[in-house]
């Protein structure tokens, strides 16, 4: 709640007048409090999950010919009932772990220094966050994502996020609860390194949901935005992970690509790059599995 009862007061402490932005701000937060405010998230979250992926799926199911080129595993095929269901699952864990683990993180939110305060973050400082945020992110959840594929952890605990292997982008957040729990430790690492606005924890959080359903989508369309991003892994690179399945040991990353460059866990999707590039030009012969852009032999597969 912020600590002025008018916009004079608020530009009489700032000692000048409140931008656009502020006074926007200041007229909806001024009366709440800084948990009900931390609480949006959980509004944001619902509203990601079911709202986000509905274009893609829709696509999907309409199976269109100017789409399916697009589609990473055409011969994948979910029904109706079947992408409903995903839909079910994943609003079950929402309201039974996502939601009351937001409703019980405010204190530690609150621990780190999120403010609600004016004045407002720049442009820039928004960004730089955000930027932080998401490598902080992406370097932890890579080494809980290895982790995971360890023998215990996929068969205890990850195997569930890999039922789907051609994802959907209601798959992103389908994992088993403790993963759930688990990959909630890197979301929280970079702001609570860089401590910023609740502006800006809402955006960190929001699109970081948004790229995950991306990523699961099953469709590489050439005018992502996303493509435009230096490192930047996408559909394609997710996709594969699922495609491998539980012998997978490559493509860990959440987000970015250099991770696995650098830790030379990229190998076996780089190689499947090179056959499908070779198998294109007519130089070998294969059979596509899943009608997809993936066909690797197994023993090719196993070396990854």
């Amino acid at each position: 709640m912020l600590p002025y009862a008018t916009l004079d007061e608020a530009a009489a402490a700032l000692g000048r007048n409140l931008t656009v932005a502020e006074t926007l701000w200041f007229n909806y937060s001024a009366k709440k409090s800084d948990y009900y405010l931390f609480c949006h998230n959980i509004l944001f979250l619902f509203l990601i999950f079911s709202v986000v992926p509905l274009p893609v799926v829709f696509i999907s199911l309409w199976r269109s010919s100017g789409f399916d080129k697009y589609k990473i595993q055409p011969k994948v095929k979910l029904s109706p009932s079947e992408t409903f269901k995903c839909y079910k699952d994943v609003m079950f864990m929402f309201f039974f772990v996502v939601g009351p683990l937001q409703l019980v993180s405010y204190p530690s939110v609150k621990m780190i220094g999120i403010r609600t305060s004016l004045p407002l973050p720049s442009g820039w400082e928004v960004f730089l966050q955000l930027v932080v945020y998401f490598m902080v992110e992406d370097f932890t959840n890579y080494w809980i994502h290895r982790f995971l594929h360890g023998k215990w952890g996929y068969e205890k605990i990850h195997k569930v996020h890999h039922e789907y292997t051609a994802p959907i982008g209601f798959a992103a957040p389908y994992a088993h609860w403790a993963e759930v729990l688990i990959l909630g430790i890197p979301s929280f690492l970079g702001p609570a390194m860089v401590p910023g606005h609740m502006i800006t924890f809402w955006l960190w959080i929001a699109l970081r949901q948004i790229e995950a359903i991306e990523t699961h989508s099953g469709y590489d369309f050439p005018w992502t935005p996303t493509k435009y991003i230096p490192f930047y892994g996408g559909a394609d690179y997710h996709d594969y992970h699922h495609y491998v399945g539980g012998q997978s040991q490559s493509n860990f990353a959440s987000v970015f690509t250099y991770c696995d460059f650098i830790y030379g866990t990229d190998k076996g999707y780089r190689f499947q790059k090179k056959l499908l590039w070779k198998l294109k030009k007519g130089v070998e012969n294969g059979v596509e599995q899943n009608g997809g852009s993936y066909y690797v032999p197994t023993q090719d597969l196993k070396s990854d």
